[in-house]
């Protein structure tokens, strides 16, 4: 059914793995949209109680698929790329978020840019020890961080704006530290655990679990959350028409990750 994802039952635990390897589970149009369905499949699905959302291989995510971008939509107009990112970054970022069953992200390796964004939509977030969390999109890509800022919300605002501005890596060590990640383990005890943890959850009344889920969610919607990341996707869409992005552009994704090494 899906290509750029695996989607499998573990009793109550659905899991929706990433499955691009070979491209250290760069977030391809494809993949983007089977994420989505397959999280609906597993919200439909009566016997699941909880749901992890991790990736094949050495790495979580890398984040968007910078080739197929520069591949496919490298001539998109302005409209053309608001409704893509609207549709594909953004929804289905909130629709993570808004799941009504618990969601925990499960990250090795690399969790960068795109890859950060799907993982901090989770309720939980669960890290090996090797695992790390970048977004250098302002660096490297002359561009307003990446489409849902979700950044300040989960490690406080003045570590989101080093974070932003330098575009340095995070060590799970430093985001189980700062409260953005639950518990780090070693690598090799990272599936075990999460798993345990995951049942842990599912053994919970799952009504229960849903409405005090809501409940948090809407304590961040309080003090504006929604509003601020609608916001900000609009101000990510605008830096896509500066003088800055259009040079980032005539350089290549060569120069992008150039950028990004220096």
């Amino acid at each position: 059914m899906f290509q750029n994802i695996e989607y499998r039952i573990d009793g109550a635990v659905a899991y929706i793995l990433h499955a691009r390897p070979e491209a250290r589970n760069a977030e391809s149009r494809t993949l983007l949209d089977e994420l989505d369905a397959a999280l609906a499949k597993a919200v439909e699905d009566s016997t699941v109680r909880v749901i992890v959302i991790g990736g094949q291989g050495d790495h979580f995510s890398a984040g968007h698929d910078l080739k197929e971008a520069e591949r496919e939509r490298q001539d998109f107009t302005v409209e053309q790329r608001w409704a893509y990112e609207e549709q594909r970054y953004f929804d289905y970022a909130l629709r993570i978020w808004d799941c009504p069953k618990p969601t925990i992200a499960r990250v090795q390796g690399a969790c960068i840019a795109g890859g950060f964004m799907v993982a901090n939509m989770c309720d939980l977030v669960v890290a090996s020890d090797d695992a790390f969390f970048c977004d250098p999109v302002t660096r490297t890509m002359s561009a307003a961080a990446v489409e849902v800022l979700i950044h300040p919300w989960v490690m406080g605002m003045r570590r989101a704006k080093e974070f932003l501005y330098t575009g340095e890596r995070m060590p799970a060590a430093e985001a189980h530290a700062i409260g953005m990640v639950n518990h780090v383990y070693p690598r090799a005890d990272l599936d075990a655990q999460t798993h345990a943890l995951a049942e842990k959850i599912a053994a919970a009344p799952p009504f229960a679990v849903k409405l005090v889920k809501r409940s948090l969610n809407r304590t961040f919607d309080a003090q504006g959350f929604r509003t601020a990341l609608s916001a900000h996707f609009d101000a990510h869409q605008l830096s896509h028409v500066s003088d800055e992005f259009a040079r980032m552009r005539g350089d290549g994704l060569s120069g992008a990750i150039g950028r990004g090494k220096s």
